[in-house]
């Protein structure tokens, strides 16, 4: 990340996480959204933490790469932000985000949202960051606080609360539901003289580039000429399958064949290919 801004799209799957691999993509992310609607519920916090350290141990097995990783609200209290953070980081994670919502939590881009105090979220982060200090397998994990107050308290709730996450230890920032590129500069400015824990002159900043929300569209070089230095697609490729999906279905349904879309298919050793399987001979498991 002290490299340029990194670009981490959402892999709802293994399959998904080798594509994202194979395209030549330095990190992927899994999203809370995706692993929830990809098991068939809403993404207001009902899967289990081992649910979540499940596809996070698939994705960053079958991907190689770092895998920054959605924990909603920490799945409890500070002691379950602790145990997340083990979880996630025997998984394979690399780093993880917790949110400042009460349970039930809902998506970011939708208004009704709650939000904890500043001190209980506070407490999560110090738990998160100590478990991150004493884990063996955590050893450069990265906590990141995301504050849900743009779109409950105001622009200037998120910052104050920001810097209040990164005197309580987050290594990043993540302000979800901003709604212009402007905002995102000035949330910058506002963060640019805040230490970290670390000795960093300022937090690690994220952006969210989910679609259909309270986001504009803004490109990953903006963003990296604003400051930032991960930029997350949470949903994006389980938008793009899904509308395949229902299209293909659609049209099986009218046609009673798949001919007519059989062009759009990956093929068998396509397939083969993005798992890496050679008919008759052994395959080998990713390291």
């Amino acid at each position: 990340m002290d490299a340029g801004c990194l670009a981490a799209p959402g892999a709802f799957n293994a399959l998904c996480a080798r594509a994202v691999a194979r395209a030549g993509f330095r990190a992927a992310y899994v999203s809370g959204a995706a692993t929830s609607v990809a098991a068939g519920v809403p993404d207001v916090g009902l899967l289990t933490l081992e649910h979540f350290a499940r596809t996070v141990r698939e994705v960053s097995s079958a991907s190689g790469l770092p895998v920054l990783a959605d924990a909603d609200t920490g799945f409890g209290e500070a002691e379950m932000v602790r145990r997340t953070v083990v979880e996630y980081a025997r998984a394979g994670a690399a780093g993880l985000h917790v949110e400042d919502q009460k349970f039930p939590k809902r998506c970011g881009h939708l208004d009704g949202k709650e939000l904890v105090g500043v001190d209980h979220m506070c407490e999560k982060i110090e738990w998160a960051c100590r478990a991150a200090r004493e884990c063996e397998a955590a050893r450069g994990f990265v906590v990141c606080a995301r504050t849900d107050a743009r779109g409950v308290e105001g622009f200037d709730a998120a910052t104050s609360r920001a810097r209040a996450y990164v005197e309580a230890g987050a290594e990043m920032i993540f302000p979800e539901g901003l709604i212009s590129a402007d905002e995102f500069s000035r949330f910058r400015a506002a963060l640019s003289s805040t230490r970290t824990r670390s000795g960093r002159p300022a937090p690690y900043l994220l952006a969210n580039m989910t679609e259909f929300g309270k986001t504009p569209s803004i490109t990953l070089s903006a963003f990296e000429a604003m400051g930032y230095s991960c930029v997350i697609f949470p949903v994006s490729l389980l938008r793009v399958a899904m509308g395949a999906v229902a299209r293909a279905l659609e049209q099986l349904r009218r046609d009673g064949s798949v001919q007519g879309f059989v062009g759009q298919m990956q093929t068998r050793q396509e397939l083969y290919d993005l798992v890496g399987y050679v008919p008759g001979t052994p395959w080998d498991f990713p390291a």
